[in-house]
């Protein structure tokens, strides 16, 4: 026997979640963050991508906040998802995220704004221009392009991959090294500008090589785990976390292409990244906090109206299909959605992005949930995520936040 599913009213009822944008944690809805300032404290704005997809506001956006810079953020279209907003364009004609505007002056790429904000507010531990801080850039440089070498291009000549792999293995190595130089977890011997400018692209890379390539950097490189585990006791980090389903769908278009080698455990893994089990996936180790399922519901029913609108299912038979899913994740409860709903719920589960929407631990639960509740009706599978573009999250439809 299988309930019924929950009114919106009493879905409400289930959660009290909430969050001091202003003046609380790191997190991705805020205009405004004070750290218990006041607005006349302001001198910095922001320029960021609105979906946190951005690796290069990623790395200015964590600065701010370990530095608690009190900061307004503005929301700019990326081009792989929408059109560049005209305001933007009179303010930085090339379109470039980020920027910041400190004290009425605009400033673009990200290690150009990085030596702009230490020259006012000081230096997080070591500057940019720091001896130890510059050769650990340049580190970071290289593991970049290995990546890249990787991860970007199809191997075409016999031995290729192999070589790509190698190649990416050897620098690594190297990453091991630095951080065994060190008795904590991080760079340095206190957490300092050189993790923050490793934290957007190896993030990345442990998302990507893991689905693409089979390869887990987490799992295989043990001071590398330990400088994740390290960075996630950071509220400030956890903030800015995105999971892996995330990024393996929206690195495509902005690097120009993602190639998986085909081997049985990329395709594997593909498969857990895609359909579950999202919590056996090696993207995040800090404990689940207990209000992950109220933040899920409070960020659905936040924007309920804009993700029937943008389902491709009719929005009557949608609209039950997903208070089934909220039901089931709520309260435990089995609850059979409409005949025909699985596709619909499936095109939310693919759609949720981390932590645009909500944190890691809350998107796997809303995932879950999604997923255990279309497979009661049947396997459909929506159209796949674009891979040349992101249209699909056109942020005019989510702008409030």
């Amino acid at each position: 026997m299988t309930t019924a599913p929950l009114t919106w009213q009493q879905l409400a009822e289930l959660t009290d979640f909430a969050i001091d944008s202003v003046n609380g944690a790191t997190n991705s809805q805020s205009r405004l963050r004070l750290f218990g300032q006041t607005e006349e404290d302001v001198r910095v704005t922001l320029f960021r991508d609105n979906h946190a997809w951005c690796p290069y506001c990623q790395k200015i956006w964590l600065w701010l906040e370990e530095k608690q810079i009190p900061y307004r953020i503005e929301k700019v279209t990326m081009f792989c998802y929408g059109k560049k907003e005209s305001w933007y364009k009179q303010k930085v004609p090339s379109g470039m995220l980020p920027a910041v505007e400190l004290d009425g002056q605009i400033i673009t790429e990200s290690d150009d704004i990085l030596i702009a904000l230490e020259r006012v507010f000081g230096v997080l531990y070591l500057g940019m221009q720091d001896p130890r801080i510059t050769s650990l850039r340049q580190l970071e440089r290289l593991l970049f392009r290995a990546w890249c070498s990787w991860l970007c291009y199809r191997a075409f000549i016999p031995g290729q991959e192999k070589g790509n792999r190698q190649q990416f293995i050897k620098i690594v190595a190297l990453v091991e090294e630095a951080l065994g130089n060190t008795p904590g977890a991080y760079f340095l011997e206190e957490f300092s500008t050189a993790d923050i400018i490793f934290t957007p692209y190896v993030e990345r890379m442990n998302a990507s090589l893991y689905y693409y390539k089979g390869y887990s950097l987490r799992k295989e490189n043990p001071r590398l785990s330990a400088w994740f585990d390290g960075m996630e006791t950071r509220d400030t980090y956890r903030g800015t976390q995105s999971d892996f389903h995330t990024h393996v769908h929206d690195l495509p278009p902005q690097m120009g292409g993602c190639y998986s080698n085909g081997e049985a455990q990329a395709l594997a893994n593909q498969e857990q990244v895609d359909r579950g089990d999202w919590f056996g996936l090696p993207d995040v180790t800090y404990p689940e906090p207990e209000n992950s399922r109220g933040e899920a519901l409070q960020r659905v029913i936040k924007h309920r109206d804009n993700i029937l609108k943008v389902n491709p299912a009719d929005q009557q038979l949608f609209d039950q299909a997903l208070r089934c899913a909220l039901t089931k994740m709520m309260t435990g409860s089995i609850c059979t959605p409409p005949s025909g709903s699985d596709e619909a719920l499936r095109y939310l589960r693919d759609r949720i992005s981390v932590p645009r929407d909500m944190s890691i631990y809350a998107a796997k639960r809303l995932r879950t949930a999604l997923e255990e509740t279309a497979a009661l009706v049947g396997e459909v599978q929506p159209e796949p995520i674009p891979v040349r573009h992101r249209y699909d999250q056109n942020p005019a439809n989510f702008i409030a936040g």
